[in-house]
């Protein structure tokens, strides 16, 4: 791990002459723009308008309940699904398999981006394989995991994992090779040995990107389970959209979308809360309330 570490730092540079203090900032006449609470209520305000713009121009007959039924008709039926209990239950099973998926995928892509990140030999073992195999889209995929899972759970959650895996493999690489060597030469001159060094300075330089990764491993998590559900499911929103999509119901169907951006939103929220929090001592984080 010594020359895992090494390989991060650079050579102690001389030493430079203290510069004069600079002079304090003049206070800019310009007002700062709105506040954090107002941002958030701007940034739903252009969903909202198109809401109410898609009921507007359904009730006027613009658009056909065939083609695009109005919003109130399609909350109207997921009321009448959760009162004949399949919407809930559908909901759960496709939570429960992406959480499987994330947590697994989300694991084996963090380790091996660690173990990358941190050692030439293991990229040369590991890394084209993982890209080779980051090539081949879901769909081409599709017929092996059946061969290899049947129509069972195990294949839904494994396209899941897969899917999940490279994001965060990809960003935990790039987080730990993009730390400042002039970070890592401090940890040194201050005593720290190699773990300690990994732990206090490597992973917290990383984490910005290692973040970003599991943002879009989110996105990609709902984007394969579509893809998955497709696979003889007979629970989850993948199926309930399948069985809608047999018998022309539109408006189920534009429910399992509004579902898949609704729980998209969620995912991104939760992630943005992480980023504060584990992130605020970051300057480009700290005090940011999106």
């Amino acid at each position: 791990m010594s020359e895992a570490v090494n390989r991060l730092s650079l050579p102690v540079s001389a030493p430079v002459s203290p510069a004069a203090p600079a002079a304090a900032p003049e206070k800019s006449a310009v007002r700062a723009g709105p506040g954090p609470r107002a941002l958030f209520l701007i940034s739903w305000l252009a969903p909202l308008a198109l809401l109410l713009a898609w009921e507007a121009f359904a009730r006027a007959g613009v658009l056909s309940p065939q083609v695009l039924p109005a919003p109130s008709k399609v909350f109207v039926t997921a009321w009448n699904l959760i009162g004949q209990g399949r919407l809930l239950s559908d909901l759960g099973a496709s939570l429960l398999r992406a959480s499987a998926g994330f947590v697994i995928g989300g694991s084996i892509g963090f380790g091996l981006g660690t173990l990358v990140g941190f050692s030439r030999l293991a990229e040369a073992l590991f890394d084209r394989s993982v890209q080779m195999v980051r090539a081949v889209p879901f769909l081409a995929a599709l017929p092996l995991v059946i061969v290899w899972f049947g129509v069972g759970e195990g294949g839904k959650v494994f396209l899941v994992s897969l899917g999940v895996l490279f994001p965060i493999y990809i960003n935990t690489v790039l987080g730990i090779r993009q730390v400042d060597p002039k970070l890592i030469e401090l940890g040194r001159v201050t005593g720290l040995s190699n773990w300690p060094l990994i732990r206090r300075i490597v992973l917290p330089g990383a984490l910005p990107s290692i973040l970003a990764g599991v943002r879009y491993a989110l996105a990609v998590a709902w984007l394969a389970l579509v893809i998955a559900e497709t696979i003889a499911a007979n629970v989850g929103i993948g199926s309930l959209a399948m069985d809608a999509r047999e018998f022309l119901q539109t408006d189920v169907i534009v429910l399992t979308i509004v579902i898949y951006a609704g729980i998209g939103v969620l995912s991104d929220g939760i992630a943005r809360a992480l980023e504060r929090k584990l992130l605020a001592w970051h300057p480009n984080y700290a005090g940011r309330g999106r």
